[in-house]
């Protein structure tokens, strides 16, 4: 370690139990995680000299700051430290695994190189994951680590985060997830933390609607209010309760009531009845705590898609009294220019910090990007500095490359400008040291979030946390269920602490199997990496290669060809018309077939007539030829999918060739050149190369040269040689 950095107690008593066992560590931002993780590295690498490291990190410019301060914090392994992300080539990502000791990554690169078997896992002796409170679910993580504890040599995990969940069940399963084994967290008032801690003034500052505000809010809640009691009238729902969770949840049991057959008019119109509820529901929160501006902008696009769409439900709305008394009064106060008593505040804040402290840094946080652009512009009459911080989508011309974003950081740390105007983006992972004043535009009822932008201040000194809440609105909820989720976030630490040593299930280790004599070689297309379907197949041990597959999803031989679809896809596909499209392609292979997954009702998937379905399946099954099968699941479809592979290749046949595709770099060129010769296939091309070094040395050998190579016999070694030596004749 560097010889200047000189550890606090609570990172040795974390940094003991995390050398001794699989760890998730929960510490508020800014108390230093990767120094612990450095730490680690640093007494990984000397026990396992041989070993590697892999720092795992949710996103691009988090995993670039990784690599600056592991370079600074383990001095004499920068040679050896690398970085790779999604915009490094599949090429030189197997390079660098090979050449480099301290691999920093984001995962979803990783995960395609393990699922390719190109980064074997079994070598590293450490693999970190940070912002772990994300391995849930299909992200990336949760394979990795399933992968890396069924076949590492020297197994451990390090799981880093400043808020692993709110509920017992969603730590839990992140713990499972990662093969965590114990838990060490710490709050601001854990006594070995409590003298590192920058004090943080934290306030509420309410703020009262202006009467025209409240007046369009009245309009907006008794459209809710109509809209939830006419559809309880229909006798669908038990309660008429006014929240986005509630109504979200309603319509998908009344979809799963359609998937299973029922489609009367009271059930149809029901569900109209909420989706304009929860439409109505997103004004009001535009009205409550964002203004004028942003509520006109979608009021503008709700008369739009009433012109355009065919969705009844836009219609309905916009043709409401209460709904369009809201839409007019907005007309008028847009007209004025009125802006937002919030943003009158927060012009008042940031101009009363900036004249007592001229360097002073600011960040604000807001939901929406409309906002940050509107903040940007007061603020700009205020003569102070500011920049839009964003994700990459672009939304308006608002969208920040990845590069853009580094760069962004880095001008602000240089004080280049006072104040970043942050989206969610701007929650994980920014290393902006002496950040005076953190704003909340709105609370946000997420205590992982709220916990991650207030860590934006008070890390190496004192700082002050504002949250602006309209007064008698969700704000006011917002903030007290923040309060109340972080609270219980520690209770449930101990709870999980206490109980995860009962689910942690004595399994013997699966060992990953890389040996060369699998049955059947599956071709999947790269856009299907991260299906749940590929997953299955992997946990089947298939042998699975991620290609470019210019036809198809899944290639099972040289004649069968899998265009996957689910359900609702499938429908959908029809209606754009991009399924027979998609079949016709299909027909350059002299097997195809289409699955369709899923148990919903085909018919009941859009306003369409099954006739129009029936005569699709018709045209591909009897004009085209091409069988339709439906499976029920991933799972269902995965084995569907390895049996006909295993059916189609036979081990005595050649390996299959994939001559449909353009490959990718120069080795690939190489082996889709060697692979196409007889008997050869891509299973033996490697082998070949690997002995002879070049194209030209292998035409050029002789029967018995060829012959040395594994798994070219006596016969391929002279039909070889014959096709070499023979003469080309017309």
């Amino acid at each position: 370690m560097n010889k200047d950095f000189k550890a606090r107690l609570y990172q040795e008593t974390i940094l003991s139990t995390a050398v001794k066992n699989n760890t998730l560590v929960v510490l508020p931002t800014g108390l230093g995680k990767t120094a612990i993780a450095a730490m680690l590295i640093h007494h990984r690498l000397k026990n396992y000299p041989e070993s590697k490291i892999l720092f795992l990190a949710p996103t691009k410019p988090l995993a670039q700051q990784h690599e600056k301060t592991l370079k600074q914090l383990i001095p004499g392994h920068e040679e050896e430290i690398t970085l790779f992300t999604g915009t490094v080539s599949p090429a030189k990502r197997e390079k660098l695994w090979e050449e480099k000791r301290i691999i920093v990554a984001t995962p979803q690169g990783v995960e395609n190189d393990v699922i390719n078997r190109k980064a074997k896992l079994e070598n590293i002796s450490l693999i970190i994951f940070d912002e772990a409170h994300r391995a849930t679910g299909d992200y990336s993580y949760v394979y990795i680590a399933k992968k890396y504890m069924e076949t590492a040599k020297h197994e451990r995990i390090l799981a880093l985060t400043a808020s692993p969940g709110t509920d017992n069940e969603t730590i839990l399963q992140v713990c499972l997830n990662l093969g965590v084994q114990e838990i060490e967290y710490r709050n601001n008032e854990s006594p070995d933390v409590e003298p590192y801690v920058q004090e943080i003034d934290m306030k509420y500052v309410n703020i009262e609607l202006t009467e025209d505000l409240k007046r369009i809010k009245m309009f907006l809640e008794k459209t809710i209010k109509s809209k939830l009691d006419e559809a309880k009238n229909f006798g669908y729902l038990k309660n008429a309760v006014n929240t986005k969770t509630y109504m979200l949840s309603a319509m998908n049991a009344l979809h799963a009531k359609i998937a299973q057959g029922e489609k009367d008019y009271e059930l149809l119109k029901t569900i109209s009845l909420l989706a304009e509820s929860m439409k109505a529901q997103y004004a009001l929160e535009l009205c409550e705590s964002q203004g004028v501006h942003a509520l006109k902008e979608y009021f503008d696009e709700l008369e739009k898609q009433a012109v355009t769409s065919k969705v009844k439900a836009v219609k309905n709305l916009v043709r409401d009294l209460n709904f369009r008394s809201a839409m007019i009064l907005t007309n008028k106060l847009a007209e004025k220019q009125e802006p937002h008593p919030k943003l009158l505040e927060l012009e008042r804040i940031t101009e009363k910090i900036v004249k007592e402290n001229k360097k002073a840094k600011i960040i604000i946080f807001t939901q929406y990007r409309d906002t940050a652009t509107k903040i940007k512009e007061i603020l700009a009459d205020k003569k102070i500095q500011s920049e839009v911080f964003v994700g990459q989508a672009k939304k308006k011309n608002t969208g920040l490359t990845q590069k853009k974003q580094k760069e962004m950081i880095e001008r602000f740390e240089n004080n280049e400008f006072q104040c970043l105007i942050a989206t969610s983006v701007g929650e994980e992972g920014l290393d902006i040291p002496e950040v005076d004043l953190v704003v909340f535009y709105e609370p946000i009822p997420s205590a992982i979030r709220t916990v991650q932008r207030r860590g934006r201040t008070g890390r190496q000194r004192a700082g002050k946390v504002i949250t602006l809440i309209s007064k008698g609105t969700r704000d006011e909820a917002y903030r007290w269920s923040a309060h109340h989720k972080e609270r219980k976030m520690y209770t449930h630490l101990g709870n999980v602490k206490k109980k995860l040593h009962e689910h942690l299930e004595d399994k013997p280790k699966t060992v990953l199997d890389y040996s060369e004599d699998k049955k059947a070689v599956i071709k999947v297309d790269y856009r299907e990496k991260g299906s749940s379907t590929l997953k299955a197949l992997l946990e089947m041990n298939a042998e699975v290669e991620l290609r470019s597959l210019e036809v198809g999803d899944y290639l099972l031989s040289d004649e069968v060809v899998i265009e996957y679809k689910t359900v609702k896809d499938f429908v959908d596909s029809i209606i754009d018309g991009r399924l027979l499209s998609q079949a016709k392609d299909l027909k350059q292979y002299r097997k195809p077939l289409i699955i369709v997954e899923g148990e919903e009702d085909m018919y009941g998937q859009r306003r369409i007539h099954p006739n129009a379905i029936r005569g699709m399946i018709s045209a591909l099954t009897i004009n085209l030829g091409i069988p339709i099968i439906q499976t029920k699941n991933p799972k269902d479809t995965a084995s569907l999918l390895k049996v006909i592979a295993d059916r189609e290749q036979d081990p005595d046949k050649k390996d299959f060739q994939l001559h449909s595709h353009k490959p990718m770099t120069d080795r690939e060129i190489q082996e889709y050149i060697i692979s196409g010769f007889p008997g050869i296939g891509s299973r033996i091309a490697p082998y070949l190369l690997e002995h002879f070094n070049s194209i030209k040395n292998i035409v050029n050998a002789s029967e018995e040269e060829l012959r040395e190579v594994e798994l070219v016999g006596e016969k391929k070694a002279k039909r070889l040689k014959d096709l070499f030596d023979r003469e080309y004749r017309k």
